[in-house]
């Protein structure tokens, strides 16, 4: 196969790719909101459409008890590897709306950036992919490797119904190795790889008091304020130096090695970046470590919201009757969140004074990954880096969490590559989420490479 003609197609049709694009991002498929249930069902059927339109096969629209997975292939590459592209087509709420530049659901260019929620995450990002398939297809009517591509709309709700169906169709599913592009890059001159991510807890805390909210003059020195001792635990959580206070919360973390730590030091994350990046007056965390080691190889634990007594206008002198807290730890590798649900749980529970109940109850679970780094598929990505963006990538852990990726390796025994496409300041989750052209079109460059290099693996 000649790369040059495939790559050539692809710059010939920028204008074509951008355009799909914004069509795709402006199907506002919110997976949380019920009321935008048939929008998700929409943007599922149009990814559906245009896959079966650029040569993909045994393209389904799968059902599951929420919202649906699509589902495709492409298998007429004996002998080669196959791959199993994951994505995701949901997108997480807009709110709040006016602090957007443009509409959310109307995509805009603005200074080579295109705006719009889901632009990064992960609408474009994975739209890459399959601008890379039609490059291929259209003009030398084969693909280098095998394909299998899967893309949820579920996944800013914690894709509750995903492993159950990856599990259902392991044999579908079968691959040599996963292909995501959920995570981002160091810059746009400098890419990285993503070799670790880390895990999620998610633990709600309710303590109710009274049974009623009372009058803080008439009783307050004698009640204990279920919104005091919740703030008093949670205080609690964290000692002098940063530390989760929670016995047993360190005991399987994997130590990194001293190798890791020279490869994280070439992540250029300084106390400057951290400032500009989020505005905060200085950097904050776990006494001993780097900022890049903070964020991607040592775990948390964030107060994530607190609902409790008067919060409108003016003054209203009430001793609450409930207080609740949502509380999220990120897990590294080696950390079961299912051990850590129970720890957090027995360590609330013995530090809560008599005075008060509490209730505690997780809300979501998600394995951390950590990805072997000397695999050839992971050398086949550096190489498709250097292609795509003109410079070798660094390696980096990430400090969010892509579940799958751990799924991926309990029930398909596979290893995951992390090609991310997106920029740290791209506003994820975010008012004006963006996605930088540049990326999109050296992505789609990348991923050419990437199959290209990976062809000449033998398939295991």
């Amino acid at each position: 196969m000649s790369v040059q003609s495939i790559l050539a197609y692809a710059d010939d049709h920028h204008p074509q790719f951008l355009d799909e694009l914004k069509a795709f991002l402006g199907i506002p498929s919110i997976s949380t909101l019920p009321d935008r249930a048939g929008d998700v069902h929409r943007a599922a059927e149009w990814l559906a459409d245009h896959m079966r339109s650029i040569g993909l096969e045994h393209v389904q629209v799968v059902p599951t008890a929420g919202h649906p997975v699509v589902l495709a292939d492409w298998l007429h590459a004996p002998g080669r590897p196959t791959v199993l592209v994951y994505g995701h087509y949901d997108v997480q709420p807009v709110d709040p709306l006016e602090l957007w530049e443009s509409d959310p659901f109307q995509p805009e260019v603005r200074d080579g950036n295109l705006y719009a929620r889901g632009a990064s995450d992960d609408k474009g990002p994975f739209f890459a992919h399959l601008k890379a398939i039609e490059a291929y297809l259209r003009t030398e009517g084969a693909l280098p490797v095998n394909l299998k591509i899967i893309c949820e709309g579920e996944e800013e709700i914690g894709s509750p119904n995903l492993d159950p169906l990856i599990y259902a169709r392991a044999s579908e599913l079968a691959a040599d190795l996963a292909l995501i592009s959920d995570t981002t890059i160091l810059g746009p001159d400098q890419p990285s790889i993503v070799y670790g991510l880390r895990g999620l807890c998610y633990m709600e805390v309710e303590v109710t008091g009274p049974d009623h909210d009372l009058h803080s003059g008439q009783y307050g020195g004698a009640i204990h304020n279920p919104l005091q001792v919740l703030c008093e635990m949670i205080a609690s959580l964290h000692d002098a130096q940063g530390r989760v206070t929670i016995p047993g919360f360190y005991d399987k973390v994997r130590p990194l090695s001293s190798e890791e730590r020279v490869e994280l030091a070439r992540v250029p994350f300084e106390e400057d970046r951290l400032r500009q990046e989020t505005g905060v007056p200085k950097s904050w965390g776990e006494a001993g470590y780097t900022i890049a080691e903070r964020i991607g190889a040592r775990p948390t634990l964030e107060v994530n919201g607190i609902i409790g007594g008067w919060t409108g206008p003016g003054s209203k002198t009430v001793l609450p009757a409930r207080a609740l807290a949502k509380i999220s730890m990120r897990l590294v590798a080696d950390q079961d969140p299912d051990e850590i649900d129970r720890l957090f749980t027995e360590h609330i529970r013995r530090i809560a004074p008599d005075t008060v109940r509490v209730e505690i109850r997780g809300l979501a679970h998600g394995a951390p990954a950590l990805v072997e780094r000397d695999v050839p598929a992971m050398e086949a990505a550096a190489r498709a880096y250097e292609a795509g963006f003109g410079a070798r990538p660094v390696f980096a852990r990430e400090g969010g969490s892509i579940p799958v990726v751990a799924t991926f390796r309990k029930a398909l025994g596979i290893p995951t590559i992390l090609l991310g496409l997106g920029l740290p300041d791209d506003r994820f989750h975010a008012p004006n989420e963006k996605f930088s052209l540049a990326n999109f079109y050296r992505g789609i460059a990348t991923i050419i490479h990437f199959h290209s290099a990976l062809a000449g693996m033998p398939a295991e």
